[in-house]
């Protein structure tokens, strides 16, 4: 599907060589569970079976956890109206619309592909921003959808899953029945294997994540031609959730990957770890891109 949103050939590269290296390194994994371990292959069954889920599902899973819902146009003409220009202008399919009733300022986008997307945004970013920059937040979501990024993301989110899944099976199926003197050295290698598993795909996937987020705030910024609306959002939201309770908070972190600013309150995340870039760093590039734009016009 080509769209006026502006290709980004890095974040394509980067999602090519992310499921490339998340694909070798899980092959070896089950390759060496199946090697060590009788069970590891309904572990992978079980697992696959939960991937596809996952990927099928998505939208559904995510609207669920978030409490949203779709929405028509008699229910939010705003909303909609919003999205119906921004996919006009981009050339795109229409996603799904969806509103979370929740006061965390925030949005995401869902889906498998652009023809199954949902864009869904919370209350509280609704009451926060002003139409100017909620347009900015909901191209920034629908770039997510033309990029296809939010498919790749969700499969490599998930299979970062599927090594402790494999270790549960083998420690308490096959490797509970396993009484030779092997055992514990099985259970060792299983465990060391499977934490070296999870922190690669750990790393491999915040790096795209974070990338993903620099390729929508530009791609989002130049299809509107305002980036500093979306920087004025970006700064709204960031300093509006370091006020929203901790428990809240918590219970949705599990969507920082896919949120357009991270559910976190205050903290400080080293850089390497963390799902998005910096503020700093979101507003200096959209700062350098409104100049340009400006030299351009």
């Amino acid at each position: 599907m080509k769209t006026r949103f502006a290709p980004d050939r890095g974040l394509s590269s980067r999602m090519l060589i992310t499921s490339f290296l998340l694909g070798l390194l899980y092959v070896g994994f089950v390759a060496l569970l199946i090697a060590l371990t009788k069970s590891a292959v309904l572990a992978v069954v079980i697992a696959g079976g939960a991937l596809f889920v996952q990927y099928w599902f998505s939208d559904r899973i995510a609207l669920y956890a978030m409490h949203g819902r779709i929405v028509t146009p008699e229910e939010a003409p705003q909303l909609h109206g919003a999205i119906d220009r921004l996919c006009a202008l981009a050339d795109m399919p229409k996603p799904r619309v969806a509103i979370a009733d929740v006061d965390m300022p925030n949005a995401f986008a869902t889906g498998r592909n652009p023809k199954n997307a949902v864009v869904c945004v919370t209350t509280g970013i609704m009451r926060r921003l002003d139409d100017d920059e909620l347009e900015g937040v909901l191209s920034h979501e629908l770039s997510h959808v033309a990029h296809r990024d939010v498919a790749v993301m969700t499969i490599a989110s998930f299979l970062g899953v599927l090594a402790g899944l494999i270790t549960r099976f083998g420690l308490y199926g096959g490797l509970s029945r396993n009484r030779d003197q092997n055992a514990a050295l099985v259970v060792l290698t299983v465990v060391a294997v499977s934490i070296i598993v999870y922190a690669i795909s750990f790393l491999l996937t915040r790096a795209l994540s974070r990338y993903r987020e620099l390729a929508a705030d530009r791609a989002g910024a130049m299809l509107t031609g305002r980036p500093s609306t979306l920087a004025s959002a970006l700064t709204k939201i960031s300093g509006d959730i370091a006020r929203i309770p901790s428990r809240d908070l918590r219970e949705a972190q599990a969507f920082n990957a896919f949120f357009f600013a991270p559910a976190l309150s205050g903290q400080s995340v080293a850089s390497l770890f963390s799902t998005h870039p910096s503020l700093e760093t979101r507003l200096d590039r959209l700062g350098a891109l409104s100049r340009q734009l400006g030299e351009q016009a």
